[in-house]
């Protein structure tokens, strides 16, 4: 993954590379503009330098001096500057008649400068920083061809070579040229400061509140919020914009149903749940997956549009209507309205519906019925509307105004629901026990099992215990579920050479069926020192005897017993001592965070010390995750349990 930058860092990086790079050029720049100034400037005065002395010369010559004359006015040129240095050499036409002269015959054969020049050219030689040197062609013209017979014009008839410093022009070369230099990184600096705080107020600011706040939405979860910057740039207040829309498209789609674009269930939810007085219809259309079947989904829907449009037209202008799943709406009310006007209301708006019919494909047409449940008050709205429109159906009523008798009858009939579900599957064998692993606290190795009954629906979709265990002890259906758990746990045990510990209650004990299945069972089987049975403190033991006396019972075939949810109920410590238990679970509510509750972490540690002391071995179940791990091996527990070692899954 590739690391990030912030547009700060971003913005400093591109002004110190841009700065960096205007540099250098500026430098480069200002070096070649130097030397092409020195080249110019100072080959224009050599040249004129040179023409003074050759005119100096040619005075001399003129006059009929000799060689010897012409060498002291050259010896007299050079006292004018102690750096500048003349010299003149003849070529080989003057040569041959005038005489040569040794060093310039050198300078002719020896000095490469001297030869281009020969050749007519001016040569500028920059020595170095501070000296350059220059060569002359003295050019014969038609008045030197009087004496210098054995030549032509345009012929070369010597050379004038004068060096001498630069050092004055190229000081004030280089400080004009880095003053224009020092001028580029300035301007340049200035534009890009400024371009920095410009950015940083009107671009970079705005983009990270605008990132903030984007943050916040979706940490939060909450579509109902919006992002509001203030600033000057288009192109962030378009992005504000969009960003918005799109909020505003992904929160009517959230609360609002797709087909009918009314309020949906999750808006009612969050209206109802406040603490405001109110009247709540739940209206539902009778035997509408008749009419879908028969007609197909386009008609359905189109019905339930239908009957969205007349709802709404025919709902009081302050009320709120919601289209919930499949076939049912809801109309919210706020206004404190008497049980008669709400009746009055809820027959209008049956009669609304019932005297239109519904005109369906091929002019086919369809009477449409409804129920209506109705709530009035502040608390449980949804639900007892709910419960009210159950019964109108039921019942075959046009509307049902809840009452509190109903939600004794509700309940009264999820017993009667449930009561007939547990006894088919128990007829159907849909009872099945999965297992999950307790572990070697230190070690993370596996060394029991726990039992734990799970019911597997007609579809196959498997039913937690929370669902089904309280109704079957009122439907008296618990035993059953006991001594099934108990033959299909033995039976696995048969098949590992692992412990598995069986779940039991105070009334599984005192029921003698019971009692004699699992003595029966650990008789046959002989596996009883594999075989742990966990009470349930939770429960309390008030038959102390009896459970005594089971536990002997047990233990006479090798059997283990664990006191489980150690903390909840009564929690004595005196019943473990007479017990004689051999394992503690310490209940989920002291494990759960006991890596950051304190309080937690003494009440058992407080267990750990009487546990073994008492040479009790102690269990922590709902271990789910590694603080927790920790945190129990830190303090010495010798078992762990939970979804962190494994979820409950069969093994067969």
């Amino acid at each position: 993954m590739e690391k990030s930058i912030t547009y700060k860092n971003l913005i400093t990086k591109i002004i110190l590379l841009t700065l960096v790079i205007t540099l250098s050029v500026a430098f480069i720049y200002g070096e070649y503009l130097k030397r092409d100034a020195i080249e110019k400037l100072t080959k224009i005065d050599a040249k004129k330098t040179s023409k003074l002395v050759f005119q100096s010369l040619y005075s001399a010559m003129e006059k009929g001096w000799t060689k010897e004359d012409l060498k002291n006015i050259i010896d007299r040129i050079n006292t004018i500057d102690d750096e500048m240095i003349v010299n003149v050499y003849r070529s080989p036409i003057v040569a041959e008649i005038y005489g040569d002269i040794k060093l310039d015959a050198k300078a002719r054969k020896a000095n490469p400068f001297v030869k281009q020049a020969l050749k007519s050219e001016e040569v500028l030689n920059i020595i170095d920083d501070s000296m350059i040197q220059f060569f002359y062609p003295i050019i014969a013209e038609q008045q030197c061809l009087k004496c210098h017979t054995n030549a032509k014009e345009d012929d070369v008839l010597g050379v004038i070579d004068i060096s001498y410093p630069i050092n004055d022009l190229k000081i004030s070369l280089s400080t004009m040229i880095n003053f224009f230099a020092l001028f580029i990184v300035m301007f340049s600096l200035i534009v890009f400061l400024s371009l920095y705080f410009e950015f940083d107020k009107y671009l970079v600011k705005p983009i990270k509140i605008f990132v903030d706040k984007i943050n916040d939405i979706s940490e939060n979860k909450d579509i109902k919020q919006r992002v509001k910057i203030d600033n000057k740039i288009k192109e962030i207040t378009s992005m504000q914009k969009v960003f918005n829309n799109m909020l505003d498209s992904l929160e009517y789609q959230f609360y609002n149903d797709e087909l009918t674009d009314l309020p949906n269930r999750k808006k009612l939810l969050e209206i109802v749940n406040g603490d405001k007085y109110a009247s709540l219809m739940l209206i539902n259309i009778d035997k509408f997956q008749e009419i879908n079947d028969l007609y197909g989904d386009e008609v359905g829907n189109e019905l339930l549009v239908y009957i969205s449009n007349i709802l709404e037209e025919n709902s009081p202008k302050s009320s709120t209507l919601f289209k919930l799943h499949a076939d049912e709406y809801a109309l919210y009310y706020e206004q404190d309205l008497s049980l008669e006007e709400l009746k009055s209301l809820a027959l209008y708006l049956i009669e609304s519906i019932e005297k239109n019919a519904f005109v369906v494909k091929e002019d086919n047409e369809a009477h449409v019925n409804v129920s209506i449940g109705i709530a009035l008050g502040n608390e449980a709205l949804l639900t007892n509307a709910d419960i009210a429109l159950k019964i109108a159906k039921r019942k075959r009523q046009k509307f049902i105004l809840y009452d509190s008798s109903m939600k004794i009858e509700h309940e009264y009939e999820q017993n009667l629901k449930w009561g007939k579900k547990i006894k088919d599957a128990i007829k159907e064998d849909r009872f099945i026990p999965l297992f999950q692993p307790i572990v070697d606290t230190k070690t993370q190795e596996v060394v029991k099992y726990e039992s734990l009954i799970r019911m597997v629906d007609k579809n196959g979709e498997l039913i937690s215990p929370i669902h089904f265990l309280n109704l079957a002890k009122k439907n008296k259906l618990y035993p059953q579920l006991t001594m099934i758990m108990i033959k299909k746990t033995f039976e696995v045990l048969s098949k590992i050479d692992k412990k598995i510990s069986i779940n039991l209650n105070v009334d599984d004990i005192l029921n003698k069926e019971v009692y004699d299945y699992i003595i029966k069972h650990l008789k046959v089987s002989n596996s009883g020192q594999r075989v742990v049975f966990e009470l349930i403190e939770s429960e309390g033991i008030e038959n102390f005897d009896e459970v005594l006396n089971f536990i002997e019972d047990v233990k006479h075939y090798g059997c283990q017993i664990s006191i489980d949810d150690f903390g909840t109920g009564y929690s004595n410590f005196e019943y473990l001592m007479k017990l004689k238990v051999d394992y503690i679970k310490i209940d989920a509510s002291m494990i759960r965070d006991i890596d950051t509750n304190r309080n937690s972490q003494m009440v058992t540690e407080t267990i750990i010390d009487f546990a073994n002391k008492m040479g009790i071995e102690t269990i922590a179940e709902f271990i789910h995750s590694k603080n927790v791990y920790e945190k129990v091996k830190e303090i010495g527990i010798h078992y762990s349990q939970g979804y962190y070692f494994g979820e409950p899954t069969s093994l067969d």
